[in-house]
């Protein structure tokens, strides 16, 4: 027998793999232009870390950037869409607990994340062939990434009242931060002042995590970048949880 809160979470799920093609195969290909653009480019004129080649370090970053993108869309436009369409209503008549929810779309919102995750890899890691030295840090950068995502999106999904407040929130705050995290770069080529920038950027700490579990190398600890993405990923999911408890634009 399903709990509330499980019920929730497969409907979630099964939102998004209806329309597969457009939420987890059109992230892919978008990834993949990525590579053969900055692939191309950049490929045997770039070394990374004095020892890696630029395509084999581009791979981790997309990968992960493309969860971390995921993740929060999923949950952002899943309240947004239900707002707008009325159906909200339905889920409020429920006897469901706001930590019900939370599980529910976080969770789900993982799932699309490590979905398309595993997609990218799958496909541009023929391009670049990235080492596993440490798997173990890769699967925890990734579902904490990917929940800390869902959380946030779930913010965004409840303070936006339409999908142009939304778009605000992703175009001018996940998208830079994510493009300024080190998906395309090592920090340590950049002038010392956008280094101390990129530091204050939690992005930087999951993509770069992240990527020490291909490469056994990183530009700064995986054992900080992991502090720091746990507390921000508990400072988040208090926010969210918080908005749910009260209702926040949901119940008036």
């Amino acid at each position: 027998m399903t709990s509330g809160w499980q019920t929730l979470f497969y409907k979630e799920v099964l939102r998004f793999w209806k329309v597969g093609f457009q939420t987890v195969g059109a992230p892919v290909l978008t990834a993949v232009l990525y590579m053969l653009i900055f692939g191309h480019v950049l490929q045997g004129r770039v070394l990374v870390y004095g020892q890696l080649s630029y395509t084999a370090f581009l791979v981790p970053g997309l990968v992960m950037m493309s969860v971390l993108q995921n993740a929060f869309a999923n949950s952002s436009s899943s309240l947004v869409q239900s707002k707008i369409m009325g159906s909200l209503v339905f889920l409020l008549l429920t006897p469901l607990s706001h930590w019900n929810w939370f599980f529910a779309y976080v969770g789900s919102s993982v799932v699309r994340g490590l979905l398309v995750g595993a997609g990218v890899f799958a496909v541009t890691v023929f391009f670049g062939q990235p080492g596993f030295v440490a798997p173990l840090w890769i699967a925890v950068f990734a579902i904490l990434g990917a929940a800390l995502m869902g959380a946030l999106g779930m913010i965004a999904g409840l303070w936006s009242e339409k999908f142009d407040q939304m778009a605000v929130f992703q175009n001018f705050v996940i998208m830079p931060m994510t493009f300024l995290s080190g998906v395309f770069y090592s920090i340590h080529s950049l002038p010392p002042f956008w280094q101390k920038v990129s530091h204050l950027n939690p992005f930087f700490y999951m993509i770069d995590g992240f990527r020490y579990g291909f490469f056994g190398v990183s530009d700064v600890s995986p054992w900080l970048s992991l502090g720091i993405v746990l507390v921000a990923l508990l400072m988040v999911s208090a926010v969210a949880v918080n908005m749910l408890r009260t209702g926040y634009k949901i119940r008036h």
